[in-house]
């Protein structure tokens, strides 16, 4: 546990903050109520998570004195009691610059009495980046839906009928399966019954949703928010109020989707020009295509189709220090910690999954998936060859989240006029105070700049107006902006 909670803590000073599955609380003057929301969060959190009471945050993670550890201890294993189901925790000591404090490890609650409710209210709550957040009732349904096996991509599409599928897309794809799959599905000489016995269609001749998302005209009449919504930062320089740059829907079949992506990112990531070993020149872009294309057809093929998820859009952010996927559905089958380790092919929509290996680009030619468990590490070679950290995966239970960053993401604090050097902040203030160099702004504004909560980005400005490096304009009644002191 020494080593573990040492190199844990280390992780936690380079980042600046809590991670998704860990949780500090200071905890000096008794159990906070804000420790209650985080107990249910991290049992709905696949793998669960650990809580470290003792290590204040806001100091860089050092240690602060715990009056009673014991009454801490029992306090929590009491507090753990009080959920449905209760939260089982394995609590006990550690070490921090030598210094005790408390380390509670949470354990995921069982998928089948998920989300994990506050007994005294009925409350649940989701971990995100920075955060613990009610859940919606929308997201509620989520957790229960995966207490049984999904079968969304086989259903019937109401009010589709086979012309709505692409004749096209429809002819490669019989003829891929009767060269790939000669002895198999291939066997059958009646094109028709491929595409019943595949599922593509009902016994009706009515296409089914994986169908439809593979090889239909246009998806989005019927589910339209199967989209891909991409969007960029604005550079520096950009008017006054801009928002955002190359915004775009991208939508269609599967592979059409792939295609249009693929073209976005073309057009809207940064290019380097770079000098190869040999001699070369070459344009690199700023995030490789191949990670890239291969984590769009992974958040298409295996977003969640329930009617939960049926008002949610993949997300593709490109910020000037990231680039951020998200889709809807929690991983299925592996966890983030065997993602890309293990040679695991599971698949919540394995109909769609099986119908996608026969289904190519028309731009490259190149099947929309091959299902051979590659995809994960070919990301990681892609971005080590790039000289790129590996990138970041987040797994909420009902949101599947991948980051990919650029080496420098925080910068370093500008040297002031005077040659006094600024205190040393933790990795948010830090990117808060960067971001407060310019014209002031609001709250919301840095909100949405660094992707952090609201609660944080003012926990953030709350600290810096303490160390009087910020100073704030406004206040009730009025617009609240804030800037460099």
């Amino acid at each position: 546990m020494a080593q573990d909670l040492s190199s844990l803590v280390e992780e936690l000073r380079r980042a600046g903050g809590d991670s998704t599955s860990v949780e500090v609380k200071a905890a000096a003057g008794g159990l906070p109520d804000s420790l209650t929301p985080s107990l249910s969060a991290l049992a709905n959190l696949p793998g669960g998570g650990t809580i470290i009471l003792g290590l204040d945050e806001r100091s860089g993670f050092r240690p602060v004195s715990l009056a009673n550890p014991q009454a801490l201890k029992q306090g929590l294993a009491s507090r753990a009691r009080g959920f449905e189901p209760p939260v089982v925790v394995d609590i006990g000591d550690g070490t921090v610059d030598g210094a005790p404090v408390i380390v509670a490890l949470v354990h995921e609650c069982d998928p089948s009495a998920k989300p994990c409710r506050v007994a005294s209210s009925g409350k649940a709550y989701l971990r995100g980046y920075d955060g613990d957040f009610q859940l919606s009732h929308l997201e509620e349904q989520a957790f229960i839906a995966v207490r049984k096996p999904p079968m969304f991509d086989r259903a019937p599409v109401e009010g589709a009928v086979f012309s709505d599928l692409d004749p096209e897309l429809v002819d490669t794809y019989v003829q891929s399966v009767r060269r790939g799959e000669p002895e198999g599905l291939g066997k059958f000489e009646d094109r028709m019954e491929i595409l019943r016995r595949a599922c593509v269609i009902t016994a009706d001749n009515v296409p089914t949703v994986a169908g439809l998302l593979a090889l239909g005209l246009y998806p989005q009449q019927f589910f339209p928010r199967f989209v891909i919504q991409a969007a960029a930062e604005p550079l520096q320089g950009a008017p006054a109020g801009a928002r955002a740059r190359n915004q775009a829907k991208i939508a269609g079949p599967i592979p059409h989707m792939l295609d249009q992506a693929m073209e976005w990112a073309r057009r809207t990531f940064d290019t380097f020009i770079v000098t190869e070993a040999d001699g070369s020149v070459h344009d690199r872009y700023a995030y490789p295509l191949v990670a890239f294309r291969e984590l769009i057809a992974n958040a298409l093929i295996h977003r969640d189709l329930d009617a939960w998820s049926a008002g949610l859009a993949i997300e593709v952010r490109l910020r000037r220090d990231r680039l951020v996927i998200a889709s809807p559905g929690g991983l299925y089958g592996i966890n983030v910690e065997r993602l890309g380790r293990d040679p695991v092919t599971s698949a919540r929509n394995r109909q769609l999954v099986e119908i996608c290996q026969h289904v190519y680009s028309a731009a490259t030619g190149a099947r929309a998936m091959e299902a051979l468990a590659t995809g994960i590490p070919l990301v990681t070679e892609a971005l080590r060859e790039a000289g790129l950290p590996p990138a970041r995966y987040f797994d909420s239970g009902i949101r599947f989240t991948v980051m990919l960053r650029q080496q420098s993401q925080i910068p370093s604090p500008p040297t002031a006029p005077s040659a006094t050097a600024t205190p040393s902040l933790s990795g948010r203030d830090q990117l808060i105070y960067d971001l407060l160099a310019g014209v002031p702004r609001t709250a919301s504004e840095l909100a949405a700049q660094t992707q952090l909560s609201a609660d944080t980005v003012r926990r953030s400005l709350r600290a810096l107006r303490e160390q009087g490096l910020v100073r704030q304009h406004g206040g009730r009644g009025r617009r609240t902006t804030y800037q460099r002191a």
